[in-house]
């Protein structure tokens, strides 16, 4: 631990700096987030340590924070104790259950790492196990399970203009708009919060999905993620834009879903859908964390 500093917080308060905290960097789509090892449990992250170290001017910058901690450290999971553990952690402090993206940037630091022998690895999360396949070539497979499909639509508001949108579980709460041909998803203002009706629907908020068809098989989305604002890509997002294409035109797939960020191929098969796209370990470093209290 190194000992302590003076430094200067978000608004200008001098703060003690209360530990120097390894951390990595990593993306995938675009998508990025904090990487922290924790592999005791110790590291004692609360929500103003998050959003501090997500902070892109006075911390690190990532649209959510990775936590690689044994799954023994994680007093509600009642599984096989020595599995590496993903508590991922939104933007804005708040814990979330599941990221795809998240998923293969977290498998590729394992391997980087020499956490895991071999290119594959079941991910313990807080939507289950999860099995990844690293394929050596800079892709990566994340099998994220079934997508259940709601009948009940939602209405989604933003700037003025309403859609009707499909809700979609992936372990995290989503709602798909499909765009009409008069829409211009380029245009859209994306990055201001989305309303949507009836409010409980998703009483801890939704990541709402904003989709233009290319061609069956192919579309292409925007994002506003629940607890961050818009961002490059959402792996669950795109799973979850699979599963309401499927349902709305019956082509099973794969579909090819471009993202600001990327591009991603979301599968279907027997045992749910799998997500296929790039993630990359880009920084390894050390951070000045300060006592926020």
């Amino acid at each position: 631990m190194a000992p302590p500093l003076l430094t200067t917080g978000a608004h200008g308060v001098s703060m003690v700096a209360m530990r120097t905290t390894q951390f990595s960097k990593g993306q995938g789509t675009g998508n990025d987030f904090v990487i922290l090892l924790d592999r005791p449990g110790m590291l004692n992250l609360t929500p103003a340590h998050v959003k501090w170290l997500c902070d892109r001017r006075f911390g690190v910058g990532g649209d959510g924070l990775l936590r690689a901690t044994r799954a023994s450290n994680i007093p509600e999971w009642d599984g096989r104790p020595d599995m590496w553990f993903m508590d991922f952690r939104n933007a804005d402090g708040s814990i979330a259950e599941m990221c795809g993206n998240g998923l293969r940037v977290f498998a590729e630091f394992l391997r980087e790492e020499g956490l895991i022998t071999g290119n594959e690895v079941d991910i313990a999360t807080r939507v289950g196990v999860k099995h990844v396949l690293v394929h050596g070539d800079g892709t990566i497979t994340a099998d994220l399970g079934r997508a259940a499909v709601s009948d009940e639509p939602v209405t989604v508001t933003l700037d003025g203009r309403s859609w009707q949108a499909t809700p979609v579980d992936v372990g995290n709460p989503h709602a798909v708009v499909l765009l009409g041909a008069d829409d211009d998803l380029d245009e859209l203002p994306v990055q201001t919060q989305p309303s949507w009706e009836p409010r409980s629907a998703f009483p801890d908020g939704v990541n709402i999905e904003f989709v233009e068809m290319i061609e069956p098989g192919h579309v292409r989305m925007r994002v506003h993620e629940r607890g961050v604002g818009e961002t490059l890509s959402c792996g669950t997002g795109t799973v979850a834009v699979a599963a309401a294409m499927t349902a709305a035109t019956g082509h099973h797939g794969p579909w090819t879903v471009d993202v600001p960020g990327g591009r991603i191929v979301v599968e279907e098969s027997d045992d749910g859908f799998r997500l296929i796209g790039p993630a990359v370990i880009q920084i390894h470093g050390e951070v000045i964390c300060p006592d926020l209290g």
